[in-house]
Parts: structure tokens; C-alpha cells; sequence
């Protein structure tokens, strides 16, 4: 997953993406590090957060535009 590098670079830290999406900075560090997957619900938070497609957000294509 994208998250680490996508949250870097917009200078995000971990704690404030915690906050903004209303979970805990160790959650957050989980993803990052492969021993947490998020659910569904969560992804598209985070997609949301961060305006890209989940698809780019997992890894499953270089393009990070949403389809709408």
C-alpha cells in the first residue's frame, strides 16, 4: 500500500492522518507497515483523504486520479 509514501509527501504526519480520519496513529502505522490491512470503509477514507483512487492507494495502478 501507497500510504506511507503518499502521506510523506504532502508532510502529513502519521498522528495527524490519525485524526483527521478519526482512528489512532498506531493504526496508521500498521498500514503502513503490512501487519494491518484496512477494511473497505477504511480505504475509501483514506482514498477520499488524500483524493486519489483506491486502486493507486493499494498498488493496483500508477494513476492516482479517481474515476467519477
Amino acid at each position: 500500500m501507497r500510504l506511507r509514501e503518499i502521506r510523506k509527501a504532502k508532510g502529513i504526519s502519521q498522528l495527524k492522518l490519525a485524526m483527521d480520519l478519526n482512528t489512532n496513529q498506531n493504526t496508521i502505522s500498521r498500514y503502513e507497515t503490512g501487519e494491518r490491512e484496512p477494511g473497505i470503509n477504511e480505504l475509501i477514507k483514506i482514498a477520499d483523504y488524500f483524493n486519489v483512487s483506491i486502486d493507486y492507494l493499494v498498488g493496483r495502478t500508477k494513476n492516482p486520479e479517481m474515476n467519477k
